[in-house]
């Protein structure tokens, strides 16, 4: 293959790549030519130096390398892009199993890092804490891809590119690439700014976010010191246009249609989820495979035109409400429960937030701020201060993780739309047998039937999830310690425990804690969370669509509180979710779709559904 051929070839797999990470065109030829023939020349160009602060000088902020030119650089000069190694590959949780596993690499990151200590255990501590100060990320966006494969991949830069410091004013730019062809990941390191001899290389940590000055200053937190994050950390509800940011737009039902609907004896089910088909089997439904003739429509994927379906099929039910959104994704979901808020929080003694059900939530795209200022509030009370850092609207604990560590939690924003939530570090524990004192979660199912008025049902057999390892604050990357959705989880063991058998061992193992009464507690909040979610017009809350029946899945945890000397357990709404998974719900108690269609389509009381607003 000639020249031409090859950067032909190059520029057929790469294009998209350079355009997107905004790579000078003039750079192209020589890129293709180094990663064709391999040529790692950096060291002709810079030399990385060792910083030597006179005794008592450095402070913890302080960079412990340097890079410097040793020639002159004219930022036009198409000859001046580098290719620079990545010394370490990894997912975020899994920094200390990985370094558990690779010695060398270990001892690398140790020297890189200026780490002396004892024991292993010790420097894999340090080089964890330290490792954010030095850590990058790319993620895959093709959608070929599994959810999975496409989560944040972390990585650290070989020592001259670790060497890199930051300035908010750089003159030089570093990117990742992938050469497909090799499927091998650079750092594509190249100039911004004519660079004389001797001239310190930097590059801007925080680049690529168009933010206010605070915001930019909370993103830097790992490699600067700041004084003035010590102030309000309260949140205020954004307009309209950030229910909408992202969303495809709904079309609201002709109410006035609506009125005069009409309702067949029999109702015809159309459902494209497998479990209602094998289970809905009371005599008043009939399942069929066409849509056109159905009266309830049971889809998977989200239905977005309630207007058009009001004007042709004013009679037909759907499973979703219009902009039901703003209670399954959790960003919106924080912002509607806050709604119900009786107080504000405040910035001294026990740094409370409200609803007491809600677990402190910050979004970090848009409160990041907030976040810094509540955490340095908390520090310094000697509060607890692990956070449980998730995707706005991923499941199953995808890219998830919990941290304590204010570096970590300022890096994510590069990864994407996620909320910092307060971790729960006094939850009620279950005592499993054999294995001790572990976390669970309930699962409740609600059914949504009207909105103005609203109404809301729960089904009282809930679903449980256990840990499959004793619960303490500590070993943050053991997912069987701290998560509780093992279903997805390979090799994992799934303990299964029935809501009444769960009653009976809760009634021995926290006697003075009465069910009925921690039940009470936990339809109470729900139904408060309702009232939130439509007390707004859309798109701010749910709307009203007579059409409308919906299901969802509220996750809670318990935890422990007390305001006073009075020890209380208070439930802690995790999320709700969307079209949750009912074939635990179907195996367990077969009556479950008869039931849950009875009270949403058929008007009727059943003992297995509790109306709680």
């Amino acid at each position: 293959m000639d020249g031409v051929d090859t950067y032909n070839s190059f520029l057929a797999m790469h294009k998209p790549q350079l355009l997107l990470s905004k790579v000078p065109e003039y750079f192209w030829p020589t890129l293709c030519k180094k990663l064709k023939d391999q040529i790692f020349d950096s060291g002709l160009t810079f030399q990385l130096v060792q910083i030597d602060y006179e005794d008592g000088e450095k402070m913890p902020y302080d960079p412990l390398w340097s890079v410097m030119a040793i020639t002159d650089i004219d930022r036009s000069d198409p000859t001046h892009i580098y290719l620079v190694d990545h010394a370490w590959t990894f997912r975020a949780n899994r920094i200390k199993s990985s370094l558990q596993n690779m010695p060398e690499l270990l001892q690398r990151m140790c020297a890189m890092m200026q780490i002396s200590a004892d024991s292993t255990e010790e420097q894999i501590e340090l080089v964890s804490q330290k490792v954010w100060k030095y850590a990058h990320t790319y993620s895959i966006a093709n959608n070929e891809y599994s959810v999975e494969e496409r989560v944040p991949i972390w990585y650290v830069l070989d020592e001259l590119g670790s060497g890199i410091t930051h300035s908010d004013t750089p003159n030089f730019k570093a990117v990742p690439f992938i050469n497909i062809s090799e499927q091998m990941t650079y750092t594509l390191l190249f100039p911004i700014e004519n660079v004389e001899q001797g001239d310190v290389i930097t590059r801007d940590f925080a680049e690529g976010f168009q933010v206010t000055p605070m915001k930019r200053d909370a993103l830097l937190i790992p490699w600067r010191h700041y004084n003035h994050f010590d102030e309000d950390f309260s949140q205020e509800e954004p307009d309209k246009d950030y229910f909408l940011d992202g969303h495809i737009a709904e079309t609201l039902p002709e109410l006035d249609i609506l009125k005069n609907r009409q309702r067949p004896e029999k109702l015809k089910v159309f459902s494209e989820y497998r479990y209602i088909n094998d289970y809905l089997n009371a005599p008043e439904f009939e399942i069929v495979d066409n849509a056109e003739e159905a009266d309830v429509l049971w889809f998977i994927n989200h239905f977005k035109t309630f207007k058009e379906l009001s004007e042709v099929s004013p009679n037909k039910f759907v499973n979703q409400f219009p902009y039901e959104y703003v209670i399954t994704i959790k960003d919106l979901l924080a912002i509607v429960a806050r709604r119900s808020a009786k107080q504000k929080p405040t910035s001294s003694g026990s740094l409370e937030t409200y609803p007491l059900w809600l677990p402190t939530t910050y979004n970090l795209k848009t409160e990041l701020p907030q976040l810094v200022a509540y955490y340095m509030q908390r520090k310094r009370a000697g509060l607890d201060n692990h956070w449980i850092c998730k995707p706005y609207n991923l499941a199953r604990s995808i890219d998830t993780y919990i941290t304590n560590s204010l570096d970590f939690i300022c890096r994510l924003p590069l990864t994407g739309p996620k909320i910092a939530q307060k971790y729960i570090d006094n939850p009620v524990l279950f005592d499993r047998p054999d294995i001790g004192m572990v976390k669970f979660d309930i699962r409740y199912v609600i059914l949504l039937k009207s909105v103005d008025p609203t109404e809301v049902y729960v089904y009282n057999n809930f679903f449980l999830r256990f840990s499959n390892k004793p619960f303490a604050l500590n070993n943050l990357e053991d997912y069987e310690q701290h998560f509780t959705v093992m279903n997805y989880t390979e090799g994992a063991p799934l303990y299964r425990l029935l809501c009444e058998e769960f009653k009976q061992e809760w009634s021995k193992q926290y006697a003075n804690y009465d069910w009925d009464a921690v039940e009470k507690s936990i339809f109470q909040m729900i139904s408060e969370l309702f009232v939130a979610a439509t007390v707004k017009n859309a798109p701010c809350g749910i709307a009203k669509s007579p059409q409308s029946r919906a299901l969802y899945a509220a996750d809670i945890m318990l935890s422990w509180h007390q305001p006073s000397n009075d020890l209380k357990i208070q439930p802690k709404l995790l999320e709700v979710n969307w079209m949750p998974d009912c074939q635990r719900a179907c195996e367990y108690y077969p009556n479950f779709y008869n039931d849950i269609f009875s009270v949403m389509f058929l008007d009727k009381d059943v003992s297995t559904c509790t109306k709680v607003l």
